[in-house]
């Protein structure tokens, strides 16, 4: 049985070995810097970091940031195009075990974020031609709201504003 929880200390390892190894640098999805020490990081932050544990494997993650914080250039050219309302977070990086895709983590991992910022608008980007994630994430409700274009790259802005969260 898959458990959902808050991101500890001891999980940064898990969870930067997921995400490295869907890196874009490994041909993944995934962009940025998601070492161990980067990882602990944003877990000692207090940011909202969901994980996802079939026993004692870490089968996927889901991040959580406030606007405010936004340094990295895909983040900040998303909300150039689409800030949101005004207490509106940054979803993602969100990054699903191969082995777990399809078997309801995405959802599980977005219930329990939507759970504890009640009302919050979540906004993510992702790349145009990721079809499987936007495919996934309009299931949940997702919506289109905007685009951009960055290093060459079309990235879909998507936001669960007057999302149906029945």
């Amino acid at each position: 049985m898959i458990e959902i929880r808050q991101a500890k200390i001891e999980d940064a390892v898990g969870v930067s070995s997921l995400l490295m190894t869907n890196s874009s640098e490994r041909g993944g999805a995934l962009y940025g810097d998601w070492s161990i020490d980067v990882v602990t990081k944003w877990i000692t932050s207090g940011a909202l970091i969901a994980i996802a544990v079939d026993g004692s494997k870490l089968v996927g993650v889901l991040f959580t940031s406030e606007k405010a914080q936004a340094s990295a250039a895909p983040v900040v050219a998303m909300l150039r195009v689409w800030p949101g309302t005004a207490d509106a977070y940054i979803y993602g990086p969100i990054c699903i075990d191969e082995a777990a895709r399809g078997q309801g983590v995405l959802d599980s991992l977005f219930a329990y974020v939507a759970a504890r910022l009640p009302g919050r608008e979540a906004i993510l980007f992702i790349k145009a031609n990721n079809t499987r994630s936007l495919q996934a994430h309009a299931r949940l409700g997702m919506r289109q709201v905007a685009n951009f274009e960055l290093g060459g790259e079309v990235f879909i802005v998507l936001s669960d504003k007057n999302a149906d969260r029945s």
